[in-house]
């Protein structure tokens, strides 16, 4: 194991923590927070998005993002509206100041973003993406894997209190391991 401060986490904290800085200079010069700037920065690609896309796109839980989105809105950059078809799917549009915004921020932030790449050759910053996708995708389906046993396994716990209250006890064990090493992959 590796000591605590070349662990994976704390070495992925220090990174934003040399990175973020320069960004959050220029979040504070426009009065944005970190979780407003994501929000904005995922509008100004794709405006119109819904409240569920958005917290799914920017990593903001609901409840947290409802502040978010309060705060953006009080500000004039976006607006609200229920969705045509199902009034409860709330999507969330820019405003004619959000545009604005866009174009005063989006140039500082991407200079910035230049001079942070300039750090690594090209094929660095390339296998540095890569390898962070790649493990994003496998700790994701390793995730999605262990939630389908748990399922599993849940369904099995029932199906054998069920024959337990039927009687069958010794059954019950043999029919529920052998139902869980069935669905394994």
């Amino acid at each position: 194991m590796n000591s605590f401060s070349r662990s994976l986490p704390m070495t992925l904290y220090r990174t934003l923590d040399a990175v973020m800085p320069e960004f959050r200079a220029i979040f504070s010069e426009f009065d944005l927070t970190e979780p407003q700037w994501r929000v904005l920065r995922v509008l100004w690609e794709h405006d119109g998005a819904s409240v569920v896309d958005l917290a799914g796109a920017t990593l903001i839980t609901a409840p947290s993002l409802v502040g978010v989105l309060d705060r953006l809105q009080q500000a004039g950059l976006i607006a609200r509206r229920p969705g045509q078809t199902d009034r409860r799917r709330v999507r969330v549009f820019l405003r004619p100041r959000g545009r604005t915004l866009e174009r005063r921020v989006r140039p500082m932030v991407e200079a910035a973003y230049t001079r942070l790449q300039r750090a690594l050759t090209p094929a660095e910053w390339h296998a540095l993406y890569g390898a962070l996708d790649r493990l994003i995708d496998v700790r994701t389906a390793e995730a999605a894997h262990q939630a389908s046993l748990g399922v599993r396994k849940a369904v099995a716990a029932r199906r054998t209190a069920l024959l337990r209250r039927l009687g069958g006890a010794a059954s019950a064990k043999r029919t529920a391991a052998s139902a869980v090493r069935r669905k394994r992959p």
